[in-house]
């Protein structure tokens, strides 16, 4: 299978940096919604069979024109929602920040057991967004695109691809509407083939450095 792992477009609380996680979270801003009209052109190439978004406002308004093009219904699943902030939500600073983001790639990590402050452990997201993934495998086409989030898709390819290593994972930051490509399948594993754009090789490497659309965002 070919799995499309596509970041949102751009919020508000992008633009102020804070952990907005929660359910339903905020719209897009203009230049998301920008974004998301760009998305069926730059993925033009890809015969996509199935769609999926999370239960946040803003990956269901990023996948709207994807359905547009394509005619797909968007399975709105809550597996593919954000890293639950937990008692870090809705802050900004860089401690909160750190610890989020410290905690997320200890998941990836392997320390599954560990857990957010007052949020989720690292066995409840990954096996959320490994249903979801699963389901998807059985749906019967090559090519599944999934509109989630940065955290989220950047945990996730850490931990279940053989070629994105922690290191990579963490210095390399997914912009809205950035794309991973990820090949494969939930018994045999999975392989990243683009980063944002990227191709890489088996060990990470990459050779291409452009994003599929919008601006970047922190």
């Amino acid at each position: 299978m070919r799995l499309l792992l596509i970041r949102h477009g751009q919020t508000p609380s992008n633009l102020q940096h804070l952990l907005d996680t929660a359910v339903p979270g905020p719209g897009l801003t203009p230049l998301g919604e920008q974004q998301a009209q760009a998305l069926p052109t730059a993925l033009a190439d890809e015969r996509i069979g199935a769609l999926y978004a999370s239960t946040l406002v803003r990956t269901q308004l990023t996948a709207a024109p994807l359905a547009v093009r394509t005619g797909l219904e968007v399975r709105v699943r809550d597996g593919i929602r954000e890293l639950a902030a937990g008692d870090l939500e809705m802050r900004g600073d860089d401690g909160a920040i750190k610890t989020y983001m410290t905690t997320a790639f200890a998941w990836a990590a392997g320390d599954t057991e560990l857990r957010m402050p007052g949020g989720e452990s690292g066995v409840e997201a990954l096996g959320r967004f490994d249903a979801v993934v699963e389901e998807a495998s059985h749906a019967g086409v090559a090519t599944v695109a999934m509109v989630s989030h940065g955290a989220a898709i950047r945990m996730w390819s850490a931990a279940r691809a053989a070629n994105v290593d922690l290191e990579f994972a963490t210095t390399h930051e997914l912009q809205n509407t950035g794309v991973v490509v990820v090949t494969g399948s939930p018994g045999e594993g999975w392989h990243v083939e683009q980063w944002a754009g990227r191709s890489l090789g088996p060990a990470g490497g990459t050779s291409e450095d452009s994003g599929p659309t919008g601006e970047a965002v922190d």
